[in-house]
């Protein structure tokens, strides 16, 4: 088994093709603990004590715990600098030609470089992510011994630590939390090869009555895969702005039927809410009290979204608020329907942004 890192990057470069990205944009801080799954390592003995290149390091469940800072580019990647701790016991050697107990543990800690693109899969409580990183990892055997219990005296101990470069793939998701702007539960799955392999020295009794001598030994293979539960602040998300009805006209002592309403929908919909209906039939009740010419029906949306797709998104909006004047009673023959995308907005922001007052339709009186 081997690191999918071009696999993987290749996905990373394709999913902004494929999912509209989750407007993250600005500094972040996270942290996860989880479930540590460690693949048995190989053990290439570099002293006389093993004897064989077969023998791996048998592993039991561990903990690892991770901490991260990012910084997101507000179209759905996002960089970060992580770093991570696991540990695992050592229970035995498997494949060795006798019988031994072993004891101590298998700590490992590093820095890791991550890249990782957040997909808007249009359920706004679920934004799954994925990801590369790369880095540098440091094992180290704490306590660890080998004791040989038949056929022979042998004897390995080593308390020592070694590094070498890493890379891991990424796939997770992350659950924003309600009413907490900017703060987010994740869970993800991780796999990381540490490569090449590190060297660790030890002291080891080869023979009966034999002195104690230097031993070392080589791990490789370390394939870890992890299961985090963690959560994630992003520092510049804009609390969730309410939809904002169309104001009621100014009292007057004898008031002129209003001329210019406003409706309002909800994002990437085109369907009109009770809200939206109410507002249109009065629309429709005052054009009859009125001299007009035409009643213009002129919709829009926000930034967030390829503009090709939100110009067709505004003339759906415009249309359904037609058909529904024509329900309560204006001639179809008075209306004019156009869409204007996401020009013209009604509060000024930048590209990709979710502005309820933007995702609008104006009936305008003439």
């Amino acid at each position: 088994m081997r690191f999918p890192g071009a696999m993987l990057a290749t996905a990373l470069v394709a999913a902004p093709l494929a999912a509209t990205a989750q407007p993250i944009q600005g500094l972040y801080v996270g942290a996860g603990v989880g479930i540590h799954i460690p693949q048995d390592p190989i053990i290439t003995p570099l002293s006389p004590g093993f004897g064989s290149s077969t023998v791996k390091l048998g592993e039991g469940y561990g903990f690892e715990a991770l901490t991260s800072l990012g910084y997101g580019l507000g179209n759905g990647m996002r960089f970060e600098v992580e770093g991570d701790f696991n540990q695992t016991g050592i229970r035995h050697l498997r494949g060795t030609p006798f019988p031994s107990v072993t004891g101590g543990r298998v700590q490992t800690f590093g820095v890791m470089g991550n890249a990782l693109f957040d997909m808007d899969v249009g359920m706004p409580w679920l934004y799954p992510y994925i990801g590369v990183g790369a880095g540098y990892q440091w094992t180290k055997l704490a306590d660890m011994t080998v004791v040989q219990t038949a056929g022979g005296p042998l004897r390995f101990a080593t308390d020592d630590r070694s590094g070498a470069f890493a890379g891991q793939a990424i796939v997770g998701a992350s659950l924003p939390i309600p009413n907490l702007p900017g703060l987010s539960a994740t869970v993800d799955y991780r796999f990381m090869d540490i490569l090449g392999g590190e060297k660790f020295d030890g002291a080891e009794v080869v023979t009966a009555g034999g002195p104690v001598v230097p031993g070392r030994l080589k791990l490789h293979n370390q394939f870890n895969h992890s299961v985090m539960f963690g959560v994630r602040y992003a520092f510049n998300t804009p609390a969730p702005m309410a939809p904002v009805a169309a104001p009621a006209p100014v009292a007057a002592p004898a008031p002129a039927p209003a001329r210019s309403y406003l409706v309002f929908f909800d994002w990437d919909k085109a369907t009109l809410t009770d809200r939206a209906r109410s507002i249109i039939k009065e629309a429709a009740d005052n054009s009859t009290r009125v001299q007009y010419t035409r009643i213009e029906v002129n919709g829009y949306t926000d930034t967030s979204g390829a503009p090709q797709y939100n110009q067709g998104l505004s003339v759906r909006r415009a249309k359904a608020v037609a058909g529904e004047l024509v329900r309560d009673g204006v001639p179809q023959s008075a209306i004019s329907v156009q869409g204007f995308g996401e020009t013209n907005l009604l509060v000024a922001t930048g590209p990709n942004v979710r502005e309820p007052q933007n995702r609008r339709v104006e009936i305008i009186i003439r």
